[in-house]
């Protein structure tokens, strides 16, 4: 078969042995669609599939394949996070800019601070620092995957759960991008070079000029002009991000917040998500999983991902309810929202994967980082929906 051709059989399992795990076993509930894709692109990778079944992987994932799924996969993402922060309601984040931003904190340090600890006993057992990493670099790579949120897949899970566009889900969104934005400046820090540093600042300084500019030319455009200078836009701010250090989704992410979404008609804005996640995003989770290259290191890996996935879990409960003693929020509102802060899954992967790619983890922590992100996002949906039921009054708290 020629390149073509190879890669349609790549989209054929893209599309196809997903989506037939997730309705002939009914997943739904425990496994999105989302995660059995994740997982799928585990088994099919270099690590499992590659090793099992060697020819089978070289012939279909072939470097110019794999090189072709990145790229739609990489497309697909910068819109579907470009999406998210058009919707993001920036007057309203600043309106509730304290309560955002106290309750973003806790999110973020407290599993910060419980990732560390845990890296710190890792560090009595050889085999999982990095030969590039200082110490330092370690615990803070370790407790901060402990910390993400994955945007991406929180937006589809309450979207399936219907409070994306309630008060519930607004709040939401606000936790998790302030702290995705922390995430990536986090790991600019661990990968620190003074070139990275002087990138950023240039950066920072045109994106803010050049958001004065595009939002005075908007403003005078009509709005099917602005579709086209808005996509300009996204492939400009996400390739500056790129360059600077701070990660093509962050800049993606940023050249949405920057729009406001009264410039475009809202069912179009519904209907291009519709299809970015039906058409294009499942490229994205399969070909994240093609990346991964990982051994599985026996019941020392399983001990460790257990190890994680408490520290991910506890710590964020623990901020998210110390946010809500703080803030005197009602009866339950702090256990729903911390538990739909736990989708880790695609961000945690991608964070985990630059770490080991920069010699701060070995595989067998990236393995332990990726079962806790898997299990940690496989825990939301079966815990929020109840909760959800029993107060259905939540939905409509702005905070």
């Amino acid at each position: 078969m020629n390149t073509t051709e190879l890669f349609l059989v790549a989209m054929l399992i893209v599309f196809s042995i997903p989506y037939l795990i997730w309705r002939v076993f009914r997943t739904d509930y425990w496994a999105p669609l989302v995660v059995v894709q994740i997982v799928t692109g585990v088994l099919l990778g270099p690590g499992l599939l590659g090793a099992a079944l060697p020819e089978v992987y070289g012939a279909i994932f072939t470097p110019p394949v794999i090189a072709s799924l990145n790229g739609v996969a990489w497309w697909a993402v910068s819109l579907f996070v470009f999406l998210a922060g058009i919707e993001l309601d920036l007057p309203l984040a600043w309106k509730s800019r304290r309560e955002s931003a106290v309750t973003a904190g806790f999110a973020l340090f407290t599993p910060l601070l419980a990732g560390c600890a845990a890296a710190a006993l890792l560090l009595l057992v050889p085999g999982w620092v990095g030969p590039k990493a200082a110490t330092w670099q370690f615990v803070l790579g370790i407790g901060m995957a402990c910390a993400v949120t994955a945007l991406p897949i929180l937006i589809l899970l309450m979207e399936k759960m219907d409070i994306l566009r309630q008060p519930l889900g607004q709040r939401i969104l606000r936790y998790a991008s302030l702290d995705d934005i922390a995430i990536w400046g986090v790991l600019a820090i661990i990968l620190l070079d003074w070139q990275r540093v002087g990138r950023q600042v240039i950066f920072l300084v045109l994106f803010a000029l050049a958001c004065w500019g595009l939002r005075w030319l908007m403003q005078r455009l009509a709005e099917s002009d602005r579709w086209y200078v808005a996509l300009v836009w996204l492939i400009v701010v996400a390739l500056g991000a790129d360059w600077c250090g701070l990660h093509y989704m962050v800049g993606a992410f940023l050249a949405g917040v920057a729009l406001d979404m009264r410039w475009f008609d809202r069912d179009k804005l519904d209907q291009l998500r519709h299809h970015v996640l039906l058409v294009l995003m499942p490229v994205f989770f399969l070909s994240t999983g093609l990346r991964t290259n990982w051994t599985l290191g026996g019941a020392t890996v399983f001990l460790a991902a257990a190890l994680l996935l408490a520290a991910s879990v506890g710590g964020k409960l623990l901020g998210i309810h110390l946010a809500a003693r703080v803030q005197r929020w009602q009866p339950g509102e702090a256990s729903l929202v911390g538990w739909l802060l736990q989708t880790k899954a695609l961000i945690e992967i991608i964070f985990a994967n630059v770490l080991l790619d920069k010699g701060v983890i070995t595989s067998g922590t990236f393995t332990a980082l990726l079962l806790m992100a898997v299990a940690s996002t496989m825990l939301t949906v079966p815990l929020v929906t109840p909760m959800l039921k029993r107060n259905p009054g939540l939905i409509g708290r702005s905070g």
